[in-house]
């Protein structure tokens, strides 16, 4: 009897703790748009273009997770935020999900009470210096003025590259990396330090980019990737599995411009039925749509298109896949199984 009382009480808190855990998917579909936290703007990753419309490979995260729940990759509010901000934001409920190159730490996990639901750019931190300034190393570098952006793992990984290379700096704390570039610009610093990604989006903007070096040395890893509140796992499933079809999309050779005539009757690969939705019942278990998958890559495109578009070797900010690329191919990238 004590032994089915127990169990009676663990299922009743199990209900309420899924109740609980619904709570920013329920949001999200009974507000009609997902409040999204990205960058500032970062050419490539996350920045409104002319017509004032948010895009970037960041951006295609937000955009890959409202079609999820919405069917409408438009359906977004793009909430600026800076490496200060972006926290608060996400805590507060003010978003919900944040896609702004943000590195996957214990501490951000276990001390500020988020969760990292994938990597979506495999990077790390390097530096930017001016050609005119004659330094191939970063180890080059004592008594150098350094324009850092507060409150990121790149300010931590500075102190220690400089102390571990025994040389010393004299930081130029920024906000933004628009004030970054400003700052670098004027003089006001020899040296810009942040993800290599952004330095080579931040050098593609330059009236004239080959003016600049970034310097071989990258001094950390940087796992970037979307993040959600803890205590939220039903959501935080929507927003992993979004990023998964689109990594898993690449794979199996799932594109935008083929994905209406694989979705429209079962294929010979098992997976690909069951990421599309003509087989299983995988978008029922997330709360979502049997086609939820299929909008995403036809909206947004997978993987490797969204990666191209915006920050691949054709564009200005001329990003090799390198580590991105999928494990077949010896990058990182890696899905777990749709089934």
């Amino acid at each position: 009897m004590k032994k089915s009382v127990f169990l009676g009480a663990l299922t009743v808190a199990g209900l309420a703790a899924g109740a609980a855990a619904a709570a920013t998917l329920d949001d999200v579909k009974a507000r009609g748009t997902l409040n999204c936290g990205v960058s500032t703007g970062l050419a490539g990753f996350s920045a409104p273009n002319a017509n004032g419309e948010w895009e970037g490979f960041d951006v295609a995260v937000c955009r890959a997770v409202a079609t999820a729940v919405l069917g409408d990759p438009n359906a977004v509010e793009f909430v600026p935020t800076t490496g200060k901000t972006r926290f608060t934001a996400l805590a507060s409920g003010e978003i919900d999900m944040l896609a702004r190159n943000t590195t996957w730490t214990l501490s951000r996990d276990a001390d500020l009470k988020f969760t990292f639901i994938g990597v979506n750019y495999y990077d790390g931190q390097g530096f930017i210096t001016p050609k005119a300034l004659g330094v191939s190393s970063a180890k080059e570098l004592d008594g150098a003025t350094v324009c850092i952006q507060t409150g990121t793992t790149t300010e931590l990984n500075l102190a220690d590259f400089f102390r571990v290379n025994n040389i010393s700096y004299e930081p130029v704390p920024i906000e933004t990396n628009a004030e970054a570039q400003q700052q670098y610009l004027a003089g006001a610093c020899d040296v810009y330090t942040t993800d290599a990604s952004g330095l080579a989006a931040t050098r593609a903007t330059f009236e004239t980019p080959t003016d600049h070096v970034i310097l071989p040395e990258i001094i950390s890893k940087e796992p970037l990737g979307p993040l959600v509140r803890h205590g939220d796992s039903e959501w935080g499933d929507v927003v992993r599995w979004s990023l998964n079809a689109m990594i898993a999309a690449e794979e199996l050779g799932v594109t935008s411009a083929n994905v209406e005539e694989m979705s429209s009757s079962t294929t010979d690969n098992p997976e690909i039925n069951r990421l599309l939705g003509t087989e299983g019942n995988l978008g029922e278990m997330l709360g979502l749509e049997a086609d939820w998958a299929k909008n995403i890559i036809m909206q947004v495109g997978n993987y490797g298109e969204v990666f191209e578009a915006n920050i691949g070797e054709s564009t200005p900010i001329g990003l090799a896949r390198g580590l991105n690329a999928q494990w077949t191919d010896g990058g990182l990238l890696y899905a777990p199984p749709f089934r």
